[in-house]
């Protein structure tokens, strides 16, 4: 599993012009992706992870300031560009295996406590975010 996980003073997404979730204030921008070997195991060290990962402000974390993410599926970060112009996206794990995947960490965060806002999964979404640092880093397990 991987994430980019973003501090931001707040961000939302929206499908077909509606916005389906949202927040504001210091928080975490989080996409998610999920490859074919993803389980059980994977969801819950992510969870954690992004719950106690130190990035708010004073080397804080969303469980330490109670600060809320919001999650969003991102196929796109198992593209391979090793070859060629055109992104391979044979390491992403298909729809039917990656959405329960996304869901199991999006309920484990809200497990621990977090306040946790989603966009769609599958959908075309239009993400908003105002990053502070900026600071962003690259999450696996």
């Amino acid at each position: 599993m991987r994430a980019v996980a973003s501090r931001v003073r707040g961000a939302s997404v929206a499908v077909d012009g509606r916005t389906v979730g949202a927040f504001e204030g210091e928080g975490l921008l989080v996409l998610l992706g999920v490859t074919h070997a993803d389980g059980a195991e994977d969801v819950e060290r992510m969870a954690r992870k992004l719950w106690e990962l130190r990035l708010l402000g004073g080397e804080r974390s969303c469980a330490d300031a109670g600060a809320p993410l919001l999650v969003i599926s991102q196929f796109t970060l198992y593209g391979d560009t090793r070859k060629g112009r055109r992104p391979s996206w044979s390491a992403a794990a298909r729809p039917e295996v990656a959405e329960p995947v996304i869901d199991a960490v999006v309920a484990a965060l809200r497990a621990r406590g977090a306040h946790v806002e989603t966009g769609v999964f599958g959908a075309e979404m239009a993400v908003a975010s105002v990053n502070d640092g900026p600071f962003t880093v690259l999450v696996e397990t």
